[in-house]
Formats: C-alpha cells, structure tokens, sequence
C-alpha cells in the first residue's frame, strides 16, 4: 500500500470564515486554559503539552489528525508517495504563508528536520529523525551520560536522506523501508521553520515565535499568559473564527475551574479531580461538559539513574503492590479505567492486557521485594503539583505503604515547568508521574520515544538492546502488520524489565463557559480553535 492511498487530500476540521458566524465571532476573543511552557517554543525542541498545545495552535504539519482519531488527512502536504515505503516524495500546497508573511517551501521542512537531527543542537526530539537515512552522521551521543566524556562531533550537519527537488517537493529516503513513516509527520517535531529561525537564536525564537498556523504568536508574559490571533492570511480548511486567543498559564487547576464557573475561562481542558467527586462536575457545567475518550495514560517512570531503582524485581513489587481499580474508582470516581497496557486502547497496533504487572497483586509483590532484597529508606513519589495530581499520587504511595510495609509518600513539585527541567537534569530521586499524550496514532510512538536508548522522552534513562533490536526491526517493516508483530516484541521485554508504570488510561472531562458555542476537541484532547463560535 502506497502512503498516498492511506492519505486524503482533504484537510480535517475548519469551517467557514468568522463572517457566518453567530454574535461577533470574527472581531471576537477567548480565554483558555493552560502552564508555563518548560523552554522557548521551538517544535522540535518541545517534548510537554504544555509548550506543545501552543505548537499545536500556531503550526499546520504535512499531515494532520481528525478529531474523532481517524486515519492521518493531507494538510500542507499535497501528496505524499512511495511504491517501496523507503523512498518518499512529498509535494507540498503552493501558496501557504508563515506568520511572517514568507511562503512556506520544500526547503523549509528540510532544514527544519536536519536543525533537529543535528545533536549539537541539543533538540530533545532529534531522536524521531532516526528513520532518515544519514541521521547517524549528523546525530551522535554522549557516551556516558552526564560523565565526563562528550559526544563526538558529528561527520556532517545535513541527513542524506533528505533531499529538495524544487520549491514545493522534497524527497525523503529513510534507512530501510517503513510503511507507518507517513503517519509520523503531523506531530510537531515535522514542523517546517521560516527562515527567520536560522537567523537568530532557537533561545530568541522560541520566546517569539513565528508558525504557519491558524493563529499567530502575539505576546508571552511567563507563568501569567501567552496571546495568539487569528492569522487571516491562512489558505487551509481548519481556519480559525474568532481574532484572538489568551491561554492563561495557572498554577492551580481549582483556580481555572473557578474562572470557568463564572465565565472568565472559556474552555478548561481537564476539569479537576475535585470536582468529579458525586459528578459535581456535571451539575456545574451541565451541557457546558464535555466527556471524550483520548489517547492519554497516566505513568509514573523510575529514575533507572539512581541506583536503588536499578533492581527490575523492586521495580515489579511496586507496580504489582498498587490497586490501580481502586485508585481508578475512588479517586477518579470511574472516569480513569486502570490500565492494562503499555500503549492505550485507542492506539493503532495497541493490545490489551500486555502489561502484566499492572494487575494488584500483594502476595507476588511482597515475594518480589524479598528477591530484590528490600527496599531501604524512604520511597517518595514525586508529581507537579499545579494539577490534579496530589489525590491518586498520595493513593500510590499508600497502596505500596499498605502492601509492602515501605515507608512511602508522595511529594509535589510546584509547576510543570519545574517538573520537567528537574526530570530533564536527571535530578528525581524517587519515581515520578509521567503521563503520556500520544503524539500520532501507532503504538510505535509509545515505545520509541519512552524505551528505546536515547529516546527523545525515555527520561529514566530505561536501555535493552533487546528492546532497542525489536523496536528497529518494527521501524524497518514493509507493512503496519509485521511493524505491529515486533513492536509487541518489543513490549514483551518491557513488561519484564517494568522501566515505568501504567497507571490509568484517561477520559477527559473538559468545560466551556456560556460565551461560546459548537466547541470541538481534537483527537488528544486540545481544544479545537477552528470550531469555537461565539454566542
């Protein structure tokens, strides 16, 4: 099968112009919530949803997902074509502009992917670039981690992979043939770059960023709030109504709730534990909620980097010791369901029940601690503590308190942002939540950035060259079938080794205020800008 025949050409959302609309819609503005990014907003350097919804707003990739989590649709892409799933030739739309007025060329998309690939660059997603042939030459790594030795100098800063034929098409020649490559190409890391970027600083840039989205880069006041606006010059089908958007940046998620109960917040993302209890939410809100299924899962990682995690036995007694149906229940008030697999049900090439230590399980548990010799001191369970996260983590830590007499607790860090640049220096001391929103649909993105050596996301420094054997086998299959069969290799091995945790798989409880109408969810959840109407 041809990547052109599992792609449209039809770009998914959108609607008519603003002018339609209901009330003043087009001279119109709304508030939406959101956390401080943890870096500059550069696409490929953006690894957290909270930088990563804004990315989502203000750029259109070749590809795009449809909300209700269908096959891949074309967007900036033209056509994309191959009759061996190695070599690939993309055309892009002609006359789709930055938010700089550039148009936006062939050139574009390649130079942004090799800025990415290029490890000097210190891009935390370089590593989805590896499938292009020539991403070893120009990506390398540090052979000790944090030691005292440094990466080698790359032998070039161009893939050889990539190729610009003329203004609108390139070609892309992977390392070996790989039918789901195409499927990779709406996340954000595909992002192109105006040539703005490579006249300054990624650190200037990503505090003023410059898109190809629906909406553009207005202002940026950290941890208070970040201003976009409706880019009118935007030619692709899911163009936004309204003029301008504010996505205020809280600490606190009860805060937001608040806002959106008394108008002041147009949409919250995901209502706060707090008010699931008895569906509080529900008589709140009333046709103002809204309940969708996403391909989110709650984690939480094990520092592999500190010692007294490196144990695999330890590391199953404590996913083995917490009652995950129970957490599920109590706390999420049945609108989690326990997970029982190591990607999510709603993945392409997902399968159910893979994870066998997610299962409650004190007798095993207990019999595991003893094999790994105990657990000495203190086992702190670590989260941000700016969302609804306090309650289950604090029901973790005592489920394991509870099964295997260890002393644990949970503790919160402040912000995401502070989450994340601890997560990032290595610094946890204890495991740590590390929710997982699925970047595009196919299980391989649940294994290749999490557990994989050198995973753009793999942040516990997790490495099995078993698992890094099966995992290239499966980038390397002609077809989603054989890629699938040793994916679930992979998994296997993973489920073993337990370098994290699944905890829960997630149905977004989500709220508008009475201002706005017809508001839409995109398949992770985000709110759809193109279908906000006002009233």
């Amino acid at each position: 099968m041809t990547a052109a025949a599992a792609l449209v050409v039809a770009a998914c959302g959108g609607g008519d112009s603003g002018e339609k609309s209901g009330g003043d819609t087009a001279n119109g503005a709304i508030t939406i919530d959101g956390t401080q990014p943890e870096v500059g907003l550069v696409p490929a350097n953006t690894t957290e949803t909270g930088g990563g919804k804004i990315i989502d707003f203000m750029w259109t990739g070749l590809v795009q997902y449809p909300n209700d989590g269908g096959a891949p649709q074309n967007a900036v892409a033209e056509s994309i074509e191959t009759t061996d799933s190695k070599v690939y030739t993309i055309k892009i739309k002609k006359g789709t502009k930055f938010h700089d007025g550039t148009e936006v060329k062939a050139k574009n998309f390649v130079d942004a992917w090799n800025w990415g690939a290029y490890s000097p660059n210190g891009a935390q997603n370089g590593s989805f670039f590896s499938d292009i042939e020539g991403f070893a030459d120009v990506h390398t790594e540090d052979p000790d981690g944090e030691g005292p030795k440094k990466a080698p100098q790359p032998k070039v800063d161009k893939m050889s992979g990539l190729k610009v034929v003329d203004d609108y098409t390139f070609t892309v020649t992977l390392s070996a043939p790989f039918s789901i490559f195409p499927v990779k190409l709406g996340y954000s890391t595909f992002m192109p770059l105006p040539d703005a970027f490579f006249k300054t600083t990624p650190e200037e840039f990503g505090k003023k960023p410059i898109g190809n989205g629906p909406v553009k880069f207005v202002s940026w006041q950290d941890n208070v709030e970040i201003k976009l606006a409706r880019f009118d010059d935007y030619t692709l089908a899911d163009k936004v109504k309204i003029k301008d958007v504010t996505v205020k940046l809280y600490q606190d998620d009860t805060a937001a709730y608040n806002d959106l109960l008394s108008n002041n917040l147009d949409f919250q993302q995901q209502i706060p534990v707090s008010a699931l209890a008895g569906d509080k939410w529900k008589s709140d809100l009333g046709e103002r909620g809204l309940n969708v299924p996403i391909p989110v899962s709650q984690i939480i990682a094990f520092p592999l980097y500190d010692k007294r995690f490196q144990n695999a036995d330890l590391r199953k007694a404590i996913s083995l010791a917490v009652n995950r149906q129970e957490i599920a229940d109590k706390i999420f008030f049945g609108s989690r369901k326990p997970a029982n697999t190591w990607s999510n049900p709603l993945t392409a090439g997902g399968k159910e029940g893979d994870c066998t230590v997610c299962t409650f399980d004190p007798e095993q548990a207990k019999q595991l601690l003893a094999k790994a010799g105990g657990f000495k001191g203190e086992l702190v369970f670590y989260y941000n503590a700016d969302a609804s996260h306090k309650e289950w983590m604090e029901a973790v830590a005592q489920s394991v308190k509870n099964t295997l007499g260890i002393n644990a607790r949970a503790e919160g860090i402040p912000t995401f942002a502070v989450f994340r640049q601890m997560i990032n220096a290595g610094q946890m001391k204890g495991p740590y939540r590390a929710g997982w929103q699925q970047d595009y649909p196919d299980v391989e993105n649940w294994i290749g950035p999490l557990y994989v050596t050198g995973g753009s996301s793999n942040d516990g420094k997790y490495s099995n060259p078993q698992v890094d054997a099966a995992y290239k086998a499966g980038t390397q299959a002609a077809d989603a079938d054989a890629a699938h069969a040793k994916f679930a290799e992979a998994t296997k091995i993973i489920d073993q080794d337990v370098p994290s945790m699944p905890m829960v798989t997630v149905n977004q409880q989500s709220g508008t205020s009475e201002r706005v109408k017809n508001v839409q969810t995109t398949n992770v959840g985000e709110i759809d800008l193109s279908s906000v109407e006002l009233k």
